[in-house]
C-alpha cells in the first residue's frame, strides 16, 4: 500500500483465541480469513488492538482487520483504525453474525442500527455514526429455550461447518463486488436466499 493512498477497511467481528474459533459468533473472522486467502493476504501485524492484513484486492488498497478486543468492545479497535487510515465511512465494511437471518443468508446494507448486536453497538458508539456499510451473515435463532448468548458461543456442527464454508466463499465474492462495483450492485446480486 502506498502512503496516503485512499483505502478500504474491511472488519470481521469475532472473539480472539483458539477456544472461540469455531463459534457461530466468529463468522466475521472466518469470512475475513477466506477473503484474505483468496487474495494472497496474510494477517501478520497488530495495530490498534486488531490483527491486520494489508494489500490489494481488485487494485483497491485494503486493510482487513480482526479486532482482538473481544466482541463487545469492537469499537475500541475499529474507530482508531478508521482514523489512522483516514477511511471515509462509506469505505468501511463490517462483517458479522446475525441471529435474525436464516442460516446461510447474507445481507449487505449501506447503513443501519446495531440490531441488538453488541459488537456493532460498540462500533456505532465509538464512531458516533451508523452510516457505514455492513454485511450480516445469518446464523438463525437458537433451538427451543436456549439463550441466544449460549447459542452464539457454541461450536458449529459438522453440517454447519460445510454450509458456512460455502457462505464464507459467497461473502468473499460479495466483498469483491462491493469494492469494484459498489454497494447497490453488490446488494442486488448477493442479498438472496440462504445457501443450503
Amino acid at each position: 500500500m502506498i502512503a496516503h493512498e485512499p483505502c478500504w477497511l474491511i472488519v470481521g467481528l469475532g472473539n480472539p483465541g483458539r477456544r472461540y474459533a469455531r463459534h457461530r459468533h466468529n463468522i466475521g473472522f472466518r469470512c475475513l480469513d477466506r477473503l484474505a486467502a483468496r487474495h494472497g493476504l496474510t494477517f501478520d501485524r497488530v495495530q490498534n488492538r486488531a490483527l491486520l492484513a494489508t494489500g490489494r484486492i481488485a487494485d483497491r488498497a485494503v486493510v482487513l482487520a480482526k479486532p482482538q478486543t473481544f466482541m463487545n468492545e469492537s469499537g475500541r479497535a475499529v474507530a482508531p483504525l478508521v482514523r489512522a487510515y483516514h477511511v471515509p465511512l462509506e469505505r468501511l465494511l463490517v462483517v458479522y453474525d446475525d441471529l435474525d437471518l436464516p442460516p446461510g443468508t447474507i445481507r449487505l446494507r449501506p447503513e443501519g442500527g446495531s440490531g441488538g448486536h453488541r459488537g456493532m453497538r460498540s462500533i456505532i458508539e465509538a464512531l458516533g455514526s451508523q452510516d457505514f456499510p455492513r454485511l450480516r451473515v445469518g446464523i438463525g435463532r437458537p433451538p427451543g429455550r436456549m439463550a441466544p448468548a449460549d447459542y452464539v458461543l457454541q461450536d458449529l456442527s459438522p453440517e454447519e461447518e460445510e454450509r458456512f464454508d460455502r457462505v464464507c466463499e459467497r461473502v468473499a465474492e460479495a466483498i469483491h463486488c462491493w469494492l469494484t462495483e459498489g454497494i447497490v450492485l453488490a446488494m442486488s446480486r448477493y442479498n438472496g436466499p440462504a445457501i443450503q
